[in-house]
């Protein structure tokens, strides 16, 4: 039988790579529910395409647009964030995938676990937020969540046959963004479209600019820690520009497994989609003799402080990486408006987790309301940068 899917952020740069996938495969996956939070646009041209039982725009305001678009199609029409959450639970789903953007992807996958839905992750800040709560639910409720972000899907890969030896050390690399090289003097006048030219990945703005400051690989770092229970000293970071080699895993006797491949995302997407099998998705192969050199490199850790930063908040745990999540989406959300130069990130970052509030054991309850007090603290710093201007 196919597999049924919920994609969550269809049209997302995941989400359009994940029904590539189904576009490629027909006789494996179905499309059970698209959600999207404002392409209204492509989001009836996706659900015409594929005929989903339903589809969810996340945006209220654009509920009528699309369910008078799809009204010949017998596909079901709703609208908003607790839609989203609901839909989740439908009995018909076989598998969610999580392509939604920042901490909008917790509930829908908290929500989802919660249904017994087997996961495929591509939602880094979901385990960021609440790793201990998601991660648990997952045991109590057997089910499994299938990394989709690259590096996370290398680890998984290598893990295969491994499981009955612990992990001494994770390499979890890096492609080094757009400014890799650059000193802290050099930063000080970048523009966001400088920061949007990722040199080697096609992704969305918020997660491009993440991994321009290296906070995306901070959040990979939590993620990693979270998916495969290590702690935050047993991962190291590497600079690889090439991003050939995805991610590695050293053992107990030093011996290192590394999951290599072009940087094409189609890979860990099919790869979570179809576990234990692979399928033949058609991505060119990568060519040794033309490959002149894997280079590798420690990152500028005073140059990018998002990095230390993200290490120091897993460290101190608790409701700390919830807050510090915030104020990143807050301040990578000023950047783009030419709100706050570039350095000013990681500034908005720490002086928000100054001010907050810290839970050494939260509910979910408490992640709501945490991440609504963060997000008010980095506004104010915001705005007091922008007064200053």
């Amino acid at each position: 039988m196919k597999k049924r899917l919920a994609i969550l952020g269809s049209t997302g740069s995941i989400g359009t790579q994940t029904l590539d996938i189904v576009r490629a495969f027909p006789e494996q996956f179905a499309v059970e529910v698209l959600t999207a939070l404002n392409n209204a646009d492509l989001l009836v041209r996706q659900a015409i395409e594929f005929q989903p039982n339903a589809v969810v725009i996340g945006n209220k305001d654009l509920y009528n647009e699309v369910d008078e678009a799809l009204a010949p199609h017998d596909i079901k029409v709703f609208a908003g964030s607790e839609s989203i959450e609901q839909i989740v639970g439908m009995e018909s789903i076989d598998m969610v995938v999580v392509a939604l953007v920042g901490y909008s992807g917790l509930r829908p996958t908290w929500q989802a676990l919660q249904h017994g839905k087997p996961i495929a992750l591509a939602n880094k800040e979901t385990l960021v937020v609440a790793g201990e709560t998601i991660t648990g639910l997952a045991a109590e409720k057997r089910v499994p969540i299938f990394p989709v972000d690259s590096e996370h899907s290398a680890i998984f890969q290598c893990l295969q046959g491994e499981y009955h030896n612990a992990i001494d050390k994770i390499i979890l690399t890096a492609s080094g963004g757009p400014f890799f090289g650059r000193t802290a003097a050099e930063m000080d006048k970048i523009r966001p479209e400088e920061a949007l030219r990722h040199p080697k990945w096609k992704m969305g703005a918020k997660v491009t600019i993440d991994s321009a400051t290296l906070m995306n690989k901070g959040l990979e770092m939590m993620e990693a820690c979270w998916l495969f229970q290590v702690k935050p000293e047993q991962i190291e970071i590497v600079v690889h520009p090439q991003s050939i080699i995805h991610s590695m895993v050293q053992f107990a006797d030093h011996s290192v497994k590394a999951q290599l491949g072009m940087p094409d995302m189609r890979l860990p997407i099919a790869y979570a989609l179809s576990y234990p099998k692979r399928l033949p998705v058609e991505v060119p192969e990568v060519s040794f003799s033309q490959l002149q050199a894997c280079t590798f490199f420690a990152p500028d850790r005073e140059t990018f402080r998002c990095l230390p930063i993200a290490y120091h908040a897993m460290e101190k745990g608790g409701s700390c990486p919830c807050s510090m999540n915030a104020a990143n989406e807050i301040a990578v959300s000023a950047f783009l408006q030419e709100r706050i130069r570039f350095p000013e990130i990681p500034y908005i970052i720490e002086e928000t987790l100054a001010r907050s509030r810290f839970l050494t054991h939260p509910d979910m309850d408490d992640y709501i309301l945490l991440d609504k007090e963060a997000r008010t603290t980095a506004t104010e710093i915001v705005n007091d940068i922008t007064r200053k201007i």
